[in-house]
């Protein structure tokens, strides 16, 4: 009985084969027999026709990639002169700031000593007035006291003065850089928005396409593939068996492992890398249902 099974099984799988090799599936006759065997080895439609859809919705993604490569490294170039320019214009307001409170603490400086220098002056007068050596004595300190004050109200008048003048031109090296930048930004964005233009149709057509596949996909197996392609450097999710391996990280399956996936009985993954594998039967439906519509 068993033998009888597992004879019914291998002559299935080859009628299988058999009619894959010899490209006949618009005879009529042909598909029922295609169909039949399918029936006896366990091929479950709605695994095939998940497969088949999520090789369509690869197949888009891809195309739309290629699209976005033709802009190159362009759009990260423009972002990166963005966020330099937007460092620039932090630094002139930080620059800013700081000439400001210097600014304010030379003008408070001058001010302090302008005070100093009068109260010199009130002393002096007072000199004329003192009534004993111990006023005189007095009188002379607070002088030689505003006298030294005024003397570092200068030094700190000049250091300020100086941390004013390397800011300044600070200011002017950032101003002269920001502008060849944002020169540079401006050419920059017209290149990217030039090939944006040239591309944008194509872009939303695609989109488009891939919202109408993604919505024929069960929501678990949509989120199960955007996880994969977007933990994909190349934003390959589902990939095809070529010599043996994987199309994915070309790593080599086993031959067990191609007939479970040429069963469609589930979705199998690379062990490797990941990836949904498919087989060249899917990518055919697949090429054929894209060119019925």
């Amino acid at each position: 009985m068993a033998t009888a099974k597992k004879s019914t099984k291998e002559t299935a799988e080859s009628t299988i084969k058999e009619t894959k090799k010899k490209q006949v599936s618009a005879n009529p006759e042909t598909i029922a027999q295609q169909n039949n065997a399918e029936a006896e080895i366990g091929v479950d439609k709605n695994i095939e026709n998940d497969l088949i859809a999520l090789y369509k919705l690869q197949t888009t993604y891809s195309k739309i990639d290629k699209v976005r490569v033709v802009r190159g490294e362009l759009p990260l170039e423009v972002s990166d002169l963005e966020d330099i320019c937007q460092g620039l214009q932090t630094r002139l307001s930080n620059f800013a700031e700081i000439v400001k409170e210097t600014e304010a603490t030379i003008a408070q400086l001058k001010e302090d000593s302008k005070e100093s220098q009068n109260l010199i002056a009130k002393y002096k007068e007072q000199l004329d007035n003192v009534r004993n050596n111990r006023e005189y004595e007095a009188l002379c300190k607070e002088i030689e006291y505003e006298d030294l004050q005024i003397k570092v109200n200068e030094r700190k008048i000049n250091e300020n003065n100086a941390t004013l003048e390397n800011k300044q031109n600070e200011i002017e090296d950032v101003k002269k850089e920001l502008s060849e930048r944002q020169e540079e930004l401006k050419v920059k964005s017209g290149e990217l928005q030039a090939i944006i233009a040239e591309t944008e149709k194509d872009e939303k057509q695609l989109l488009a396409i891939a919202e109408k596949q993604s919505n024929e996909l069960e929501p678990r197996l949509l989120k199960a593939f955007n996880r994969i392609r977007n933990s994909m450097r190349n934003g390959l999710a589902t990939v095809k068996i070529e010599r043996n391996a994987c199309g994915g990280c070309f790593s080599k399956i086993s031959p067990q492992r191609q007939l479970d996936i040429q069963m469609h009985k589930k979705i199998i993954i690379c062990e490797f890398c990941g990836r949904i594998l498919v087989d060249d039967r899917i990518v055919k439906m697949s090429e054929e249902s894209t060119e019925d519509k």
